[in-house]
């Protein structure tokens, strides 16, 4: 007897709340309707789909573990599903919607005066405006630390140079959030669309996440007022603080792509006949496609049990390291396998698994690459920091 849903084969569905599981069929129904039929066009064309903002809006999706300023306020778990779902759709949707509510609308609110707030954060939830996060430099992503982007006081106001690289949402954005060093410490100022000296452009060639908006920005002599300050972000921290959220997301998202893809293998393997018999009632088929099931079943308890922790105050940043480090690797594995098993067929947009697959080599770098993670949690097993 088949297993009743080879996509869940330990029930983790039955573990969610009656809530949990209708906000991750709402999803669910929203990828399957509008971005599974439009997202391998996007992806040919380099094309992030903004016709999808409003929507994902309505649903709840921007700023959903938010409280107040119209935001769901959802608990752990739901904003995980609400990730697992669209990163089956592609994971450059999951992206826009990671940046917009755990980088930019999660930092304005940890951080932000109630100005700030008050201003962004109901637009933002509204999918009025759109947000990136500008932390990354292009000569060392891995060590934030030593960011060259500066920004210096010039009476009341202060005067941004510098440049930021691989952001998302880097054109689309109403409002970047620029973290720079000052003669005080590293600090965060909310730079808007328009300001003289500030310049997004996209980058271009992509073979990976190219649905996604990824741009480099730069800031030659921005002059912002001491009131686009993020008065509560005084150091590092506060933007690492941000990425936490972030990787949350990915933790779950990546069960997604993985889950895309080994259905996609299973469809596949049920309907190609060779030598005089479907692919999936051989050997060698079944191992792999169990394999990946074993993959799947670990991330997904992963991603589940890592909520509860997070819902309780006890997700620690080793912890999240250590989901993240764990279940992309898993994704990227099983995208690389299922493609392969698609044959010569799994080259093609027609199928999902190559456009997971190169997605994923994206994910696996951003948010910490699998190096970093390593070290964060070599560091919580031996109480010793070797970066």
């Amino acid at each position: 007897m088949p297993a009743s849903d080879p996509l869940d084969l330990y029930d983790v569905r039955s573990l969610l709340s009656e809530d949990e599981q209708l906000i991750r069929d709402s999803v669910a129904s929203f990828v399957d309707a509008e971005v599974i039929p439009i997202i391998a066009e996007c992806f040919a064309e380099h094309r992030f789909p903004v016709e999808l903002v409003p929507r994902m809006a309505e649903l709840g999706m921007l700023g959903a573990s938010l409280k107040g300023y119209g935001c769901a306020g959802l608990d752990s778990t739901s904003y995980g599903l609400i990730c697992e779902e669209l990163e089956r759709g592609d994971s450059a949707v999951r992206s826009f919607v990671s940046v917009q509510s755990s980088l930019v609308m999660g930092c304005i609110d940890a951080f932000g005066s109630d100005e700030q707030k008050s201003r962004w954060l109901p637009a933002m939830a509204k999918g009025e405006a759109i947000g990136c996060f500008g932390l990354t430099e292009a000569h060392g992503g891995s060590d934030p630390a030593n960011m060259k982007t500066h920004a210096r006081r010039a009476g009341d106001d202060w005067r941004i140079n510098g440049s930021k690289l691989w952001i998302t949402n880097g054109t689309l954005a109403d409002v970047a959030v620029v973290w720079a060093a000052t003669d005080l410490g590293i600090r965060g100022f909310l730079v808007e669309r328009g300001t003289r000296g500030f310049a997004a452009r996209a980058i271009p060639r992509k073979y990976s996440l190219r649905v996604s908006d990824t741009a480099e920005l730069s800031f030659d002599d921005v002059r912002v007022s001491d009131a686009a300050r993020l008065p509560g972000a005084t150091d590092l921290k506060a933007a690492l603080s941000c990425l936490n959220q972030a990787r949350f997301g990915i933790c779950w998202g990546a069960v997604g792509a993985a889950r895309a893809c080994l259905a996609e293998a299973l469809d596949y393997t049920s309907s190609r006949s060779l030598f005089g018999r479907p692919l999936a009632h051989t050997q060698l088929i079944q191992s792999r496609l169990a394999n990946a099931a074993r993959r799947l079943t670990t991330a997904q308890l992963m991603a589940w049990r890592l909520a509860q922790l997070k819902e309780q105050g006890r997700a620690t940043t080793a912890l999240i390291s250590l989901a993240k480090l764990n279940n992309v690797r898993t994704a990227l594995d099983i995208a690389r396998d299922c493609r392969d098993v698609l044959g010569a067929a799994g080259i093609t947009l027609d199928h999902h698994a190559i456009r997971h697959m190169l997605n994923l080599e994206t994910v696996i770098t951003y948010e910490g690459t699998e190096s970093i993670h390593e070290l964060i949690v070599g560091r919580a097993l031996t109480g010793a920091a070797a970066y």
